[in-house]
C-alpha cells in the first residue's frame, strides 16, 4: 500500500482528496499497488465531511509516520510550505505540490534535496493547472534545445482581456465581473500586475534552459493600462491582446518578461480565450508545439497533482532526473530586447505624422473611425531602449504595446 497525506483542504486540496478517493481503483491499478489517503492536514474542522475520518491538524503526525510515502501539498505561499517540503524530503518521503511560489523560489534546492534522498519533488500543477507542461519539458522535449516559450499563463487576466475584446467592456467593469464569478481575488494584484505569470514563466524557463531563472529578475508588466480603446484598434487590424509570459534564447542571451502583446489572428495563441491557458514552445527540432487547456480550477489542478502522486508512487525509492541547476541564468537587459510596437498618440495624424517619423522613421499609421483626437502607428522592429529614446521626442503618447 502507498499512503498519501494531503496538505490543505481548500479548493485544490479538496479536489486532490476527491480524485484520490473517488478514482482510487483506477489510480491503484495504474500504480500497481493500492494508493490510500491516510491524512489530510488543515487547521479547520469540516463537520459532516467525509474528510473528517483522516483529518489532522498537526504536520508532525504526518512527518513522523513511517507509513506515509507521499505528501501532496495544495496550500500555496512560502510559509509553512517551504518548511514542510524540506522536512518531508529530509524524512525520506516524496513531495509534490501545486505551489508556484514555492517552486519558483526554492525549486532547485528542493530538487537537489530530493535527489540526495533518492526521492522526488514534483510540481506539474504549479504551471498551467491541468495542462501537462512540466513533464513534457522534463522528458518529452529534452532532445531539443528550446529557443522560445510564450504562454498565456493566467486565467484571470485572459478572461478580462477576452471580455474587453469581445464585448468592448472597460478593464474596471470586467475586473468586477471576474471577482463576482470567482475568477479574480478580492485583491487581484498578483494576477493583473503579472506577478503570477512571472513565477510561472520563471519555472518553465528554468526547466527549458536547465539553470535557475530567478523570477525577481524578470521584467514584468500587467494589464491595468490596457483600455477598451486599444481593442477598437485591434478589431480593425484583426488582432488581439494577450498577457504573455515569455522567454527566448537569442544568440545565447536569455530574455524573459511578462507583458501584454498584440498578436494577429494567425498566431497559435490567438484563440486561447476566457480562463483557458495556452503555452507555445519553439525549438529547431520540434518547430512549434502548443499545450492548451484549463489553467486553473479545482479538478483540473487536482488532476495534475494526482498525476504527480501516481508518478511518485511508481518511483517510490528512485529519483526521477530533473535538470534545474541552482546557478542563476543572467537575464539579458530588457533594453536590448527587440520588438515592433503599437503606439497610440494624441492629435491628428496628418498634423503630427512628421513629428512621429522624425523620431521613429517610417511607420504604419492606423486610424479608427469612432476614435477621435488620436491615431496609432506601428513601428519597425527596434530595441526597447531605442523605442524609449524615440518616444521621448513625440508628445502625447497614450499607449504602447509590444507586438508578437
Amino acid at each position: 500500500m502507498v499512503n498519501v497525506a494531503v496538505l490543505g483542504y481548500g479548493t485544490v486540496g479538496s479536489g486532490v482528496y476527491e480524485v484520490l478517493t473517488q478514482n482510487k481503483e483506477v489510480i491503484s491499478k495504474r500504480v500497481g499497488d493500492e494508493v490510500n489517503v491516510k491524512y489530510v492536514l488543515d487547521l479547520r474542522e469540516f463537520p459532516g465531511d467525509p474528510v473528517e475520518s483522516v483529518l489532522v491538524h498537526d504536520f508532525d503526525i504526518i512527518l513522523n509516520d513511517p507509513e506515509v510515502d507521499i505528501v501532496a501539498e495544495a496550500m500555496g505561499g512560502l510559509n509553512p510550505a517551504y518548511k514542510f517540503a524540506k522536512a518531508t524530503l529530509e524524512a525520506g518521503k516524496n513531495y509534490c505540490t501545486s505551489n508556484k511560489e514555492l517552486v519558483a523560489k526554492y525549486g532547485p534546492e528542493l530538487i537537489a534535496l530530493a535527489e540526495k534522498m533518492n526521492k522526488n519533488f514534483l510540481f506539474e500543477a504549479s504551471v498551467g493547472g491541468g495542462i501537462p507542461i512540466i513533464r513534457p519539458l522534463n522528458e518529452s522535449l529534452t532532445g531539443d534545445n528550446i529557443t522560445e516559450i510564450s504562454g498565456i499563463l493566467n486565467g484571470t487576466t485572459n478572461f478580462i482581456l477576452t471580455k474587453m475584446d469581445k464585448e468592448g467592456s472597460s478593464f474596471d467593469d470586467v475586473l468586477k465581473e471576474a471577482q463576482a464569478l470567482g475568477y479574480a481575488e478580492k485583491d487581484p494584484t498578483a494576477d493583473v500586475e503579472g506577478y503570477d505569470a512571472c513565477r510561472k514563466i520563471a519555472i518553465l524557463s528554468s526547466l527549458a534552459y536547465g539553470s535557475h531563472v530567478d523570477f525577481e529578475d524578470i521584467y514584468t508588466e500587467g494589464i491595468t493600462k490596457i483600455t477598451d480603446v486599444d481593442f477598437k484598434y485591434t478589431k480593425k487590424m484583426n488582432k488581439s491582446i494577450k498577457l504573455f509570459g515569455k522567454s527566448k534564447n537569442v544568440n545565447g542571451k536569455i530574455y524573459a518578461m511578462v507583458a501584454p502583446f498584440m498578436i494577429d489572428d494567425e498566431h497559435p495563441l490567438f484563440s486561447v480565450n476566457g480562463v483557458k491557458n495556452g503555452i507555445l514552445c519553439k525549438g529547431p527540432v520540434i518547430d512549434d508545439i502548443m499545450f492548451y487547456g484549463s489553467g486553473a480550477g479545482k479538478l483540473p489542478t487536482a488532476s495534475a497533482v494526482v498525476a504527480d502522486v501516481i508518478e511518485e508512487a511508481r518511483y517510490l525509492n528512485s529519483h526521477i532526473k530533473m535538470v534545474w541547476e541552482p546557478e542563476k541564468i543572467e537575464i539579458a537587459d530588457i533594453k536590448t530586447d527587440e520588438n515592433k510596437y503599437f503606439v497610440r498618440v494624441e492629435g491628428n495624424a496628418d498634423a503630427k505624422l512628421a513629428e512621429v517619423k522624425a523620431a521613429f522613421g517610417e511607420v504604419e499609421v492606423v486610424t479608427v473611425d469612432d476614435v477621435t483626437d488620436e491615431f496609432a502607428f506601428i513601428t519597425n522592429v527596434m530595441a526597447h531602449e531605442k523605442y524609449e529614446e524615440a518616444a521621448a521626442k513625440v508628445s502625447g503618447i497614450k499607449q504602447r504595446i509590444r507586438m508578437a
